[in-house]
């Protein structure tokens, strides 16, 4: 006789130290679970939140309250459409096309550079403080065109954002300290939003402030919530996205190996790191009316947890789904970031991530700066970092022993 096991808890200390175990329990027997601690259905199987991902009846009415507050304003995930697709049409070309590869991606390349500059000849590294974290940020704040002095507060503004999306718990203190950084940020930004209104540069803030499509324009909140929005969700995934591909290809040499070689497997391990171990591990819907998925039926009006990192290791849909393979032939990297991907890690449908190809952009870009500037990695330690988060989810640290491309050169001259 097969005993069922408990369901378990997503806010348990075992599921913060491995969540995967959890997600095959509730796939195989809680595909549908109300969970007390949240409040929320738990949706697990791959078909159940891709649908809440693409079926209209499942909205983002839960952002009036998850994120609005700590973002100051109505943002992009919370719309719906005509207003959503107005306002994607404003922000999105700069996030795509010539108007990423020609004005943006030379602001990626030189900040990777600089990065990697700073510690070229070490011997040994965090490539999480002296890097991944610093990167997106450093990136978004150049693309804005504002003050790079200002780093540390806009990486405290968002690290404080972000632990208000993921207070799962409701933390009085936490939700306090995200809306005091949402505050910040806002009147930090305001009178800089002004005057690019009235001398416009070429910066991304001044496309913001100058963009109109069909008669609209966004106002000062609208910008101030966009920017929020973009430091928390461009900083924090791509932050543990770098982190993870590093992490997953040195814990694995023959692929890290493959990928050396041949370059344009990078934005494959890229895409594999996405299903593999997901930066964002869960998203919430709201159903406006009852609907039946795997194990029962959600009432309309509840919370639905779409656990992405359960979805994207179903085994209903991908072979060995538990082991990272840049060669598996059931996920299709040249759609990966885009809405037909066949991953859920950026969402899907009308709300896919408007910021899929600028990730994309900075991870294939400090990747190969780093393989480039490096011709030998690996863990300091020899093992691989335990990975920390609930609802986002990466490594804290990632020291690695680095042989620089000089020192590879000296001691093959000496030899």
């Amino acid at each position: 006789m097969t005993t069922i096991p408990q369901p378990p808890d997503i806010l348990s200390p075992e599921f913060a130290a491995d969540p995967y175990p959890a997600y095959r329990i509730l796939r195989a027997h809680y595909p549908l679970l109300h969970h007390k601690g949240t409040d929320s259905y738990l949706l697990s199987r791959y078909e159940d939140v891709e649908r809440a991902f693409r079926e209209p009846v499942f909205t983002s009415d839960n952002y009036d309250w998850q994120i609005e507050p700590a973002h100051g304003g109505r943002t992009l995930p919370q719309m719906s459409g005509r207003e959503h697709s107005v306002r994607r049409a404003l922000v999105a070309p700069a996030f795509r096309g010539r108007e990423l590869r020609e004005k943006f991606l030379p602001v990626i390349e030189r900040n990777a550079r600089e990065l990697i500059d700073a510690f070229r000849d070490a011997e040994e590294t965090d490539l999480v403080a002296r890097f991944a974290t610093r990167f997106p940020i450093n990136v978004i704040v150049d693309m804005l065109g504002l003050d790079r002095a200002d780093h540390d507060r806009f990486h405290d503004w968002y690290v404080a954002v972000i632990a208000f999306l993921a207070n799962l718990a409701q933390d009085p203190e936490v939700a306090a300290a995200g809306r005091r950084a949402g505050e910040e940020l806002a009147a930090y930004l305001l009178p800089i939003i002004h005057e690019r209104r009235a001398a416009p540069g070429d910066d991304l803030l001044s496309t913001l402030c100058t963009a109109e499509v069909d008669g609209t324009r966004m106002n000062d909140q609208d910008i101030t919530a966009f920017v929020s929005l973009l430091l928390a969700a461009g900083g924090e995934t791509t932050d543990k996205a770098i982190a993870l591909v590093l992490r997953n290809l040195l814990a694995h040499p023959d692929q890290l190996a493959a990928v050396r070689a041949d370059r344009s497997l990078v934005p494959v391990a890229f895409a594999e790191t996405l299903r593999f171990t997901p930066p964002v591990q869960m998203i919430m819907r709201q159903p406006d009316a009852d609907v039946t998925v795997s194990g029962g039926t959600v009432p309309a009006g509840a919370t639905v947890t779409c656990l992405i990192g359960a979805a994207n290791r179903d085994e209903s849909h991908y072979a060995r789904p538990d082991a990272f393979d840049i060669f598996r032939t059931d996920l299709t990297p040249a759609n990966a970031f885009s809405a037909a991907a066949d991953h859920v890690a950026f969402a899907l449908g009308r709300h896919f991530c408007v910021g899929a190809l600028l990730a994309k952009a900075e991870v294939e870009t400090g990747i190969n700066q780093l393989l480039d500037a490096f011709p030998a990695m690996d863990f300091a330690d020899g093992t691989a970092p335990a990975e920390t988060g609930v609802f986002t989810r990466g490594p804290a640290r990632l020291r690695v022993r680095l042989t620089s491309g000089e020192g590879a050169r000296g001691r093959a001259g000496t030899a």
